[in-house]
């Protein structure tokens, strides 16, 4: 079983003269519950399924099982996925010891909400904090992309 290790920032400043890449994403979710949630996405041209167990103590670890599915299915997993779609851009920004960050920029719902994503060999592995990265939301449940479905920013 994969273990997932990942620290999350708000954004606050120019990240986009980093960026290497950048990925369209929808994305919704068959069960949202934390224990076990169950993802379906569509990545630029590719679909994914995937499930995501509860979250360690300090929110930065947790199980993560994923599979590459046709893009046809993942587009009819998500018409039967609870309401709430998830749109946003992907960017992906180089950090200096060859990790890199993710910084998602959210759509719909979601506007004016930009976070990083930062997945780690172990919790406590050092990673450079370019000026642009904001607080830290680790373990923050309402960052949660199966939470932003149901409360989105704009309602917060």
């Amino acid at each position: 079983m994969a273990q997932e290790i990942e620290r999350k920032f708000l954004v606050n400043g120019d990240f986009k003269s980093h960026v290497t890449k950048e990925t369209r994403i929808t994305q919704g979710y068959l069960s949202s519950i934390p224990e076990r949630t169950v993802r379906a996405r569509i990545k630029g041209e590719k679909g994914f399924l995937t499930i995501k167990g509860i979250g360690s103590e300090s929110g930065a670890s947790r199980f993560e099982w994923e599979r590459e599915i046709p893009v046809q299915e993942a587009g009819e997993l998500l018409k039967i996925c609870e309401p709430g779609v998830i749109d946003k851009t992907r960017f992906i920004v180089p950090e200096k010891s060859g990790l890199k960050f993710e910084v998602d920029e959210f759509y719909g719902e979601n506007e004016g909400l930009t976070v990083a994503e930062i997945e780690l060999p172990s919790e406590e592995h050092p990673f450079d904090k370019p000026e642009w990265l904001g607080e830290e939301v680790t373990g923050d449940v309402r960052y949660y992309n199966s939470m932003l479905m149901k409360n989105p920013y704009k309602n917060w």
